[in-house]
């Protein structure tokens, strides 16, 4: 499929995915948040992105993970998780289910909420665990969706996890939540594009080592990479809504 795009389309895929490959390793989640709005602007198909980037998450979770795993807040995680992979599964059904243009604007949605909060620096966070919960259920809904639904979990674990067990432990649950995706695809017979996924995959690891070894400048100026992704995001965002339209 990605050879069949155009010349200009393939350059800025590359880029894009050294863009999400920076992110996801360099932040610990976000990815897919910060590089599927790009994504759909190349080539407006979810059911095409959203397999390779699962395939790209499993890949570098576990080559992440394979010497930090025992680093992990196992007991927050497996109690998150029974809130969460229900959620989750039922966003897989909806994404299935639901037409394109529906799921676009969707994607482009939740991608303006969080540009918004992270533009103008609004916390998301609670001291309630019923609103954890709902934080939680929601997450994992978008999540199952479009992969998007990073930041709101992130709000809850943050209060729940050390900083330094926190990015282990979001890569465990990506790990976990994309592999129950993928199994959904392949078993309700959704194509995998597991050749674009490789073809990409020297491109994410780019960003990915960028983003390891920026990943403490990362966490130090937080509050400056959220401002300026929300910018970008929100931009991109209401490009993508006007092309929909």
């Amino acid at each position: 499929m990605l050879l069949e795009f155009t010349t200009t389309q393939i350059l800025l895929t590359l880029l894009i995915y050294v863009w999400s490959g920076f992110v996801r390793s360099g932040l610990g989640f976000g990815g897919a948040a910060l590089g599927l709005p790009f994504m759909l602007l190349v080539y407006d198909q979810p059911i095409f992105w959203l397999p390779v980037i699962g395939a790209h998450l499993l890949f570098f979770s576990a080559l992440t993970l394979r010497t930090r795993y025992k680093n992990v807040a196992w007991p927050y995680l497996l109690r998150s998780m029974l809130i969460i992979v229900p959620a989750a599964i039922a966003g897989v059904f909806g994404l299935i289910s639901l037409p394109n243009k529906v799921m676009v604007i969707f994607i482009y949605a939740v991608t303006i909420f969080y540009a918004i909060i992270w533009l103008f620096s609004i916390s998301i966070h609670s001291s309630n665990r019923w609103v954890d919960r709902f934080l939680l259920g929601t997450g994992g809904y978008i999540a199952g969706t479009s992969l998007t639904g990073a930041p709101l979990i992130v709000a809850v674990f943050m209060r729940n996890i050390g900083p330094q067990q926190l990015r282990n432990s979001l890569l465990v649950l990506w790990f976990l939540l994309v592999s129950i995706k993928m199994a959904t695809f392949a078993a309700f017979s959704v194509e995998l594009h597991l050749d674009t996924a490789l073809m990409l995959l020297p491109v994410a690891a780019i960003g990915h080592v960028i983003g390891l070894k920026a990943h403490d400048m990362m966490l130090e100026k937080d509050l400056l990479f959220k401002r300026i992704f929300g910018g970008v995001l929100l931009v991109v965002s209401l490009i993508g809504l006007v092309r929909v339209f």
